[in-house]
């Protein structure tokens, strides 16, 4: 009797380990970078939203690049989201108190992404945090659009151009 349990046990840890290194063979990433620009006479003190930003994924492309198809990706999302200000040089994100990330489509659908609900003083780069949305509908799409509000804490006296590279997790299932 103890040999079989002992059986049992090795077996389903077998299975368990298997299913996780199917998982992370299935598994891939999809990077993208935008420009998101802030400009100096935005308002102080309320969430306002910036110029949306049209993304045209190549999502078909990059699948393919992956061995998978979009019709196999079974779960898609955020897995990093990194902000650095790249213009004005010397500017920090002391202006900026709170920021939020969204993905919208053309069928109206819009889903928050990422935010952080305090920036730190005195950095050039900042990573906010995951909502751990659903992202399929967006990254299997043609093109999405990122759009973003942010609420300015003091006043900024030139544009700040602010880079998002976003990573996204892909999950797909075998063909």
């Amino acid at each position: 009797m103890k040999k079989m349990l002992l059986a049992v046990l090795v077996l389903l840890t077998f299975i368990g380990t298997s299913c996780d290194k199917v998982d992370d063979l299935l598994t891939f990433y999809i990077e993208q970078e935008e420009t998101i620009r802030i400009e100096s006479t935005f308002p102080i003190g309320v969430v306002t939203p910036l110029s949306p930003i049209p993304v045209k994924t190549n999502s078909s492309e990059t699948f393919k690049n992956n061995k998978t198809q979009a019709e196999l990706v079974k779960d898609v999302s955020l897995n990093k989201l990194t902000l650095t200000i790249t213009d004005p040089a010397d500017e920090n994100f002391d202006f900026l108190r709170s920021i939020e990330i969204y993905l919208s489509n053309d069928k109206g659908e819009e889903t928050k992404i990422a935010y952080l609900d305090e920036v730190p003083k005195g950095v050039k780069a900042i990573e906010l945090k995951s909502t751990n949305a659903k992202l399929d509908k967006y990254i299997k799409g043609e093109t999405y659009t990122v759009k973003t509000r942010a609420a300015i804490a003091k006043p900024i006296t030139r544009d700040v151009a602010i880079k998002a590279a976003m990573r996204f997790k892909v999950t797909a299932d075998p063909i």
